[in-house]
């Protein structure tokens, strides 16, 4: 398929977004639980804020993958029977839930404004965070069901499809979680490094498979079957039109093939490798500079992971569109 960036910078957007959210709320919690030293409302602010620029700049991405942006409403039309209008539907319901809790934290609003007196300092940012930790997960379960459910493109038809969108996300939150916290919380630094590195390398094991399995996926059918001719040796040479199409331009990713081979091996690194070795630095000390260096290095293998992820997924028409001429 070809990869379109549009596409590609609102998964990992929101993905970021997603991650950085659970990431604060989970510090919230055990700071509750008195696991973790409780922080001031303000590191909760600044990381819904940052949370909440980064799933609007995704929101804002999806608008350049639309022919007609007037039209955007109608894609939630179809919310029972399509991933892609459910997400449509949940994304700004994370937006708004994350806007909340930020709120909450930013006001100091306690459950006492509604007559209830539970002893807890944070009660109600703590009902918020879980309402929003919820609708996150199923926002990742939407955009990864949106792939996963295309049973024709064998690369996407799997679980590992979701789980992957799931952890890679997660990862790359916690990782910037953990930046913010060198900046404003530094005795949960050394938390969010180790759910980082957890986080990601159970993401490098996931991805892994996915790549093997992909590797072995055989297409049912080949080029004989696609045009319905059955004769020892069948080579196309050209389209008949001589020129691209639609279907050249769409799918199928267009890129070199030394490009395709080495993109993989490219990502492998800076999604996991480099990040883990740099954070891993950090663990006896709050190493802001190489918390930000890590964040922005994996970010950008994301971007390469994605773009392979779409690149992949060999859809049937390739059997017959092979060349353009």
């Amino acid at each position: 398929m070809h990869p379109a960036f549009s596409v590609i910078f609102l998964t990992t957007f929101i993905g970021v977004g997603q991650g950085l959210f659970l990431a604060i709320y989970t510090g919230e919690v055990y700071g509750t639980l008195d696991l973790l030293p409780a922080q001031h409302h303000n590191f909760y602010v600044t990381g819904s804020v940052l949370a909440l620029i980064f799933l609007v700049a995704g929101l804002v991405a999806s608008f350049f993958h639309l022919g007609h942006p007037e039209r955007a409403w109608r894609s939630a039309s179809q919310w029972r029977t399509s991933w892609l209008s459910r997400e449509v539907i949940v994304l700004p319901a994370v937006i708004g839930a994350i806007f909340i809790y930020g709120l909450v934290h930013l006001l100091g609003l306690k459950l006492t404004l509604f007559g209830f007196n539970t002893g807890l300092a944070n009660d109600l940012s703590l009902i918020i965070g879980a309402g929003g930790t919820l609708v996150t997960f199923l926002l990742f379960l939407c955009t990864g069901m949106i792939y996963a459910c295309i049973k024709f493109l064998k690369e996407w038809a799997s679980p590992l499809t979701i789980i992957n969108y799931t952890l890679l996300g997660t990862a790359s939150g916690f990782l910037l979680a953990a930046a913010l916290a060198a900046m404003m919380a530094p005795t949960l630094v050394q938390f969010y490094v180790v759910w980082t590195i957890i986080i990601t390398l159970s993401g490098l094991v996931t991805r892994t498979a996915s790549l093997i399995r992909n590797a072995r996926l055989k297409p049912q059918s080949n080029l004989k079957t696609a045009i319905g001719i059955r004769h020892g040796k069948i080579q196309q040479r050209s389209q008949g039109q001589m020129g691209g199409s639609f279907n050249t331009r769409e799918f199928f990713h267009g890129a070199p093939d030394w490009f395709y081979r080495n993109i993989k091996w490219v990502f492998l690194a800076l999604v996991f490798i480099v990040p883990v070795f740099l954070i891993s630095l950090t663990m006896g000390d709050s190493g802001i500079v190489v918390l930000v260096a890590a964040f922005v290095i994996q970010y950008i293998g994301l971007i390469a992971e994605r773009w392979f992820f779409f690149a992949q997924a060999n859809h049937p028409q390739n059997l017959y569109y092979q060349t353009v001429g």
